[in-house]
This record gives C-alpha cells, sequence and structure tokens, in this order.
C-alpha cells in the first residue's frame, strides 16, 4: 500500500473495535510522539493491550509493531519536509485570521489531491474505465456535496457521447437503479461511505446485475460492501470543514482519472464529440455574441458604429 499511514488509518476509523480504534485515534493526534513510542509505551498511554496494538497493525496492511512504526516515522518525516505543515494542517481554531484560514484551506486541498492519487489503485481504476467504456449506461448516485460531484461525472460522459445520468434524488436513483441491466455501470459517491441514499441506490443496482462502484474515503464502510471495485479518496474532515472542499476535491481527482481513461481509450469518438459540443455551445460566451452583434450593426449600418 503507497497511502501513508494516517490516510489507511482514517480509513478504517469507523469500523474498528473500541480498543482498536482508541489507539488509532491517539496515532492520528499526535503521529510524530507516537513513532517514537515502544509498543509497551503505547498500549500503556492509550490503555489497551499490545494484542490491540498489533491488531491495529494488520487492519492497516502491516506485519507488526516494527512495521507500524517505521512506516509512520517515514511518512512524519515525509511531512515535515513540506514548509509549516504542522500548522498548516490543524483543524481551522476559531482564533485563526482569515490569512491563516486561507493558507490551512489551500494546504489540506492541495494534500487531500495528493493523498488521493497516492492512495488510488491502478488496477482498479483500470477495471472501471474498461467498464464504463464498455457500458451502455452509466448511473452516477450522490447527495449533497458528492452530488456535486456525480453531476460532474455526468456531464464530462455526456461530452464525449457516453449515455450518463447523476441521481441526486434517492426516490430518483432507486427507481433507474432498479432499471439498470448487466453490462451497465453504477458509480456511488460518498466520503463517509455511510449515506443511506447512496448505499441503498448502489446496493439496488448491483442486485439489478450492473457493475457497481464505490469511490469513498472508507475501504470498509457500506457502500464499497456493495461494489465490484472500490476507488479510494483520501481527505480529511474535520470540525469547521465536513463536507469541506478537500472531500470533494479528492472525489473530483478520481472522477477526473475516470473521465481522462474512458476518453483516452475511446479517443477518436470523444475527440470527435469534444469539438462537435464545443462548437455547439461555442455561441453562448459573451465575447462571442458581442463579436455577433457588432457584424449585424456593421452590416445593417455599412460599417463601424459608436
Amino acid at each position: 500500500m503507497s497511502a501513508p499511514l494516517p490516510v489507511r488509518l482514517r480509513g478504517i476509523l469507523d469500523n474498528l473495535r473500541p480498543s482498536t480504534r482508541r489507539v488509532a485515534e491517539y496515532v492520528l493526534a499526535d503521529p510524530r510522539r507516537a513513532a517514537g513510542m515502544t509498543i509497551t509505551r503505547l498500549a500503556e498511554v492509550t490503555g489497551t493491550s499490545q494484542a490491540t496494538i498489533v491488531r491495529l497493525c494488520q487492519e492497516a496492511g502491516l506485519d507488526g509493531y516494527r512495521q507500524f512504526r517505521l512506516t509512520l516515522a517515514a511518512d512524519v518525516g515525509r511531512r515535515d519536509a513540506e514548509a509549516s505543515a504542522d500548522e498548516r494542517t490543524e483543524d481551522i481554531a476559531p482564533s485563526d485570521d482569515l490569512a491563516a484560514v486561507v493558507a490551512k484551506i489551500a494546504f489540506t486541498d492541495a494534500r487531500a489531491v495528493q493523498e488521493t492519487a497516492q492512495t488510488l489503485s491502478v488496477p482498479d481504476l483500470e477495471s472501471v474505465v474498461e467498464a464504463v467504456v464498455a457500458a451502455p449506461r452509466t448511473d452516477v448516485y450522490g447527495v449533497g456535496a458528492s452530488g456535486i460531484v456525480a453531476a460532474d461525472l455526468e456531464q464530462k460522459l455526456r461530452r464525449i457521447g457516453l449515455v450518463a445520468a447523476a441521481h441526486t434524488d434517492a426516490h430518483l436513483a432507486i427507481t433507474s437503479a432498479a432499471l439498470l441491466r448487466p453490462g451497465d455501470v453504477a458509480v456511488g459517491l460518498s466520503h463517509s461511505g455511510m449515506t443511506a441514499d447512496t448505499v441503498d441506490a448502489l446496493a439496488t443496482a448491483r442486485r439489478a446485475g450492473a457493475t457497481t462502484v464505490a469511490v469513498t474515503d472508507a475501504p470498509r464502510s457500506a457502500i464499497a460492501a456493495e461494489a465490484d471495485h472500490v476507488l479510494l479518496t483520501a481527505a480529511r474532515e474535520t470540525t469547521f470543514r465536513s463536507g469541506a472542499t478537500a472531500s470533494r476535491l479528492a472525489q473530483l481527482t478520481v472522477v477526473d482519472c475516470i473521465f481522462v481513461g474512458v476518453a483516452q481509450r475511446t479517443y477518436d469518438s470523444s475527440r470527435h464529440a469534444l469539438e462537435v459540443t464545443r462548437a455547439a455551445v461555442g455561441d453562448r460566451r459573451l465575447v462571442s455574441r458581442s463579436r455577433t452583434d457588432q457584424r449585424v450593426r456593421n452590416d445593417k449600418y455599412g460599417g463601424e458604429n459608436t
């Protein structure tokens, strides 16, 4: 796994046992301090056992505490190499001035995109791209902030001539999903992986025989359980930033990867479709309209009008 260890821990946090979660939360709260602790000391400060810590290591995909500690230390070192990383990755505080807010948001958003790229499974992405290319129809489900991303994927696929529809209403999503057939693709977007409307729509699509895809930050979530392919994002939501831009940017990064992959494999038809649609909306630009109006006035009055 190439994703930083804190990203992995955040992704599985909601699915851990209480004692194991307590250790994970301690590590996430202060990765540098945790990286310097022996397994005995970490068990002591978290009120758990060494067996619990070993279980967390295994949940994170590591062989044992030695690898856990080395991986965490390496991730902390990488973070320290980024200018003022510690300051800018903290949650936004009520006392922060606007300049600090801007700096923290910009850093967090950029980091979400970078860590999503590290986390994303290329083989799973390849499978999703191939499925969408072959699909007669692609449904996309998402509510709230994820609904905005669902609409973005819909318009991207439509622009290259594919049949796609985004559904942000729970009833419309489920009824559409029920009509899917084998070969169709259903994509569900949920940062938490626990959004009931999106999970239910994807589950319905799966029962109908469609290929299901989950775009989520939580690899062991309810939506991941309904997916044939899971594309992971990496974005931290905090007190002031629930449903924040970072999670949408992470999802949009995955959506862009899907779109470009599909367009690349259907290069000729996609290029033609993009040129045709670009020309179709070209005269909707105000600049184009003003130039057209000027030409009409010139033709009508025989010259420039002032």
